[in-house]
């Protein structure tokens, strides 16, 4: 789950970690009134940022340095309820409902600061890197050494000389050492607290005046892990995602939404990806990822081909069931009847391997429905291919 930066801030707060001053605001009347209470405050300026779910934003246009109150509410206007467009956003956007109002700080170094967990290790991984401003990813592809990684033993957890050592990869003033252990340790409290997956701080600021700052903070939480963080689940904004995302989640079915025209119904992620990667041999496109899991039911079918042609460019269903706690007869009892129950025009590709095949199979030949069945993977990928393309009338150029 993620939340905004003006919320991930909130929480560093409560856990001792510097940030700078600021305010959210949902109108433009609300933003004017924290820059002023800024200003008044002693602050030489303001920051206006947009508020989404994504990365990029200064370089889309969503973060501007106001100086005045004037450029604050010019800035405020021009940004709130923009379509901002960034890298992560994709070329559709997403639209600006609200802002943080900064007050703005006087910069000497731009740093990064960030946990994440090593599934390889079964460790948290804390990083540091003295090319803050940048994205992570850019760094290491272009200088993996630029990025020093300290390790953490989940037994005795984050080491205050571990703190240090990050401390002195940053280049910090020996005057600075004690605030950066004592930032970084927060931190990690934060991630751990929170049940967190990512947390980074980007850019992490030293100012003139020798203090240390979060000026930047993204924060992602473990969905599985939202049942003991009650608070946390109150932070989602359901209008930065997707409306069928939210939809599935509701039904216990992950659902990611993609650009092409093939949806996608499988058991498991693995299943997925390979799934997606065979419609792309193919020639095709996936619509979605859409996993309904191990131990779905007729009714959860149901609800997955619901959503699945709640998207106007799905033109074909391809269903690739590896069954094994999810019997292949119990779903194709569930696709029939969700066929007949939502009238469903697309056509419908499926692969069926593993328990109860030979009696998922007589169900769909004794629907009296137009079911196709591939006899293997690239056999049915190339037939939902063919499928979507005599609907859309455009020449797929399949692999064989």
């Amino acid at each position: 789950m993620k939340i905004h930066e003006y919320q991930a801030k909130e929480i560093l707060r409560e856990h001792g970690v510097p940030v700078p001053q600021g305010e959210v605001a949902n109108t433009l009347e609300e933003a004017l009134e924290v820059a002023k209470r800024l200003m008044l405050g002693g602050a030489t300026g303001v920051v206006v940022k947009a508020q989404i779910h994504a990365g990029g934003r200064g370089k889309g246009g969503g973060v501007k340095v106001a100086r005045t109150l004037d450029e604050a509410e010019t800035y405020a206007s021009q940004i709130l309820g923009m379509q901002l467009v960034t890298h992560q956003t994709g070329p559709s956007g997403q639209r600006v409902q609200r802002l943080l109002i900064e007050e703005t700080a006087a910069i000497d170094r731009e740093l990064y600061l960030g946990i994440v967990l090593d599934r390889a290790q079964s460790r948290l991984v804390f990083m540091a890197s003295q090319a803050g401003g940048m994205e992570i990813e850019e760094v290491a592809a272009k200088d993996p050494d630029a990025i020093r990684k300290v390790s953490i033993d989940p037994a005795v957890g984050f080491q205050p000389y571990q703190a240090r050592e990050l401390a002195f990869a940053l280049g910090l003033k020996p005057t600075q050492l004690a605030a950066a252990v004592k930032f970084m340790r927060g931190l990690y409290d934060v991630f751990v607290a929170t049940d967190a997956t990512l947390l980074e701080i980007n850019p992490f600021i030293t100012t003139k005046d020798d203090k240390l700052l979060a000026l930047d903070c993204k924060l992602t939480f473990d969905d599985n892990a939202m049942f003991r963080q009650k608070g946390l689940k109150e932070l989602r904004d359901l209008a930065e995602e997707d409306p069928l995302e939210v939809e599935a989640s509701k039904f216990a079915l992950n659902y990611i939404k993609l650009d092409g025209n093939i949806a996608c119904m499988v058991n498991g992620a693995g299943l997925a990806m390979a799934t997606m990667d065979i419609i792309q041999y193919a020639g095709g496109s996936p619509a979605n990822f859409l996993d309904v899991g191990g131990g779905a039911n007729q009714q959860q079918i149901e609800n997955a081909f619901s959503i699945l042609l709640s998207d106007k460019n799905v033109q074909a269903v391809f269903i690739n069931i590896f069954g094994g706690i999810l019997r292949v007869d119990t779903l194709a009892q569930g696709v029939v009847q969700a066929a007949k129950n939502l009238d469903v025009q697309v056509p419908i590709v499926l692969r069926l391997e593993g328990t109860n095949v030979e009696e998922g199979r007589q169900i769909l030949k004794d629907s009296g429905l137009a079911f196709e069945v591939g006899d293997t993977m690239l056999d049915a990928a190339q037939k939902v291919v063919a499928a979507a393309a005599r609907r859309t009338g455009i020449s797929t150029g399949a692999a064989h």
